[in-house]
């Protein structure tokens, strides 16, 4: 009785220890093949990993910049580059026609046609420097407190507030160029532009400067440079243009208008101005293939706020951008009416964007780096005589006043580049102006 006791005993030990053993066992397999997985397979990019619906996609090689990597930076864009990334079959064998796409707004990577489990992926990432970063990153940034009642330039002007300098407003912090400065060039889509500010967005605003070509064989050093008389070849307008048709009533200052109100009631209502059609050609004939570079943010102020009663003809009246940049200059990049902020993709500079660059009001600057030697309007109003609806515009000597609305004045237009559009090249000089990544 007392050996089978003890036999008993020991068939339980023994099968205790079994059952430890195999338990050991699979933890030690367990745990190795959970090593390899994560060595091969779950390299995180971005907050999360592989944004990817097949299982077991195994990375076996990551590279930002040729540099071999762990993970990409959530914080930084990345671009694919599709020519040196590439997957095959867990067996090696190659996949026909195969493609490969990153996201780098959503973080995903995607590829197509559809493989099996355990397709082996080598994937090189170069990282996106965004446009708004490198501005930043480059710009020369001003010192002291621009006085907006005086122009500003290096030398010969009533002072010299130049660089990159910063704006709280009730959007966020933006960042403007004022003065002659000498990092606020780019080339995009075949033209020059000059870089008027960061939106508070992160998208950038820039105005036209010339067909990149044209100046180019001319000498861009030259032609490009601040204080530059444009008078005679116009490199830097598209086209002159009336801004409209008719200038008899205070309406006619408007982008669009309605007569019988001080604006249409919405932006999308109302007869489109001469300048409107001018400017919707040209995008349509030049830009609309870089439309997804672009953004209709922050739009385009036409302000029609009034610094007295509105009336539509008979008396005269004094628009609110006339009253706030004449005597005592406080310009601002507010639009206070949303029936004057117009979404679109292409507009004009305002006038208040003239007095931060460094014009003023009847006070002549030939070196800042709106000067062209050319008259071009801007999109704001100043103010009807009763008889006559007359629009702010940069004069030949660089400073701004109001003319009528029917004269022909050179139309040099503005876009906003997209917060997500990155730099191929450049530092925003004139020998090195920034280049832009073209999305497809």
């Amino acid at each position: 009785m007392e050996f089978e006791v003890l036999k008993r005993r020991h068939i339980k030990r023994n099968i205790i220890i079994g059952v430890i053993a195999v338990l050991l066992i699979r933890a030690v397999i367990l745990n190795f093949t959970r090593a390899k997985y994560r060595t091969t397979a779950d390299i995180p990019i971005a907050s999360g990993t592989i944004n990817y619906s097949l299982a077991d996609l195994n990375i076996v090689g990551l590279y930002i910049d040729g540099e071999e990597a762990t993970e990409l930076d959530s914080s930084k864009n990345y671009t694919l580059d599709t020519s040196r990334s590439t997957c095959t079959y867990k067996d090696g064998s190659t996949i026909d026609n195969l493609t490969l796409n990153y996201n780098s707004e959503t973080k995903s990577f995607s590829i197509s046609p559809y493989t099996t489990k355990g397709t082996k992926c080598t994937l090189y990432f170069d990282e996106q420097y965004l446009l708004k970063d490198a501005i930043l990153a480059n710009a020369k940034r001003g010192e002291g407190t621009p006085n907006f009642a005086k122009t500003s330039c290096s030398s010969g002007c009533e002072e010299a507030t130049v660089g990159l300098y910063e704006e709280q407003t009730s959007l966020g912090t933006t960042y403007y160029f004022r003065g002659d400065v000498e990092d606020n060039y780019l080339s995009f889509a075949g033209y020059y532009w000059r870089i008027i500010r960061i939106n508070e967005d992160g998208s950038v605003r820039v105005i036209y400067n010339g067909e990149k070509s044209k100046i180019d064989a001319a000498g861009k050093e030259t032609v490009l440079a601040n204080g530059y008389d444009d008078g005679s070849t116009r490199y830097t307008q598209i086209q002159t243009s009336a801004f409209n048709s008719s200038y008899n009533r205070s309406e006619y200052v408007g982008f669009r208008y309605t007569e019988g109100s001080q604006r249409p009631s919405n932006t999308n209502s109302g007869t489109e101005s001469t300048m409107k059609g001018v400017l919707d050609t040209w995008y349509s004939n030049n830009l609309q293939q870089y439309d997804n570079m672009l953004t209709n943010t922050p739009g385009f102020c036409n302000d029609r706020e009034t610094a007295s009663n509105w009336v539509s003809a008979g008396e005269s009246l004094f628009y609110a951008a006339r009253e706030r940049l004449r005597t005592t200059p406080q310009p601002s990049f507010e639009c206070n009416n949303d029936n004057d902020l117009y979404q679109t993709k292409i507009g004009l500079i305002s006038a208040d964007e003239v007095i931060y660059a460094g014009g003023t009001d009847n006070n002549s600057n030939y070196g800042y780096y709106l000067y062209t030697g050319n008259h071009c309007w801007t999109m704001s109003p100043a103010y009807f005589s009763g008889s006559y609806a007359l629009i702010y515009y940069v004069t030949f000597a660089g400073d701004l006043i109001y003319g009528n609305v029917i004269s022909s004045y050179s139309v040099r237009l503005v876009i906003n580049l997209s917060f997500d559009v990155a730099v191929k090249s450049g530092n925003g000089t004139i020998s090195s102006p920034y280049e832009v990544e073209h999305k497809n």
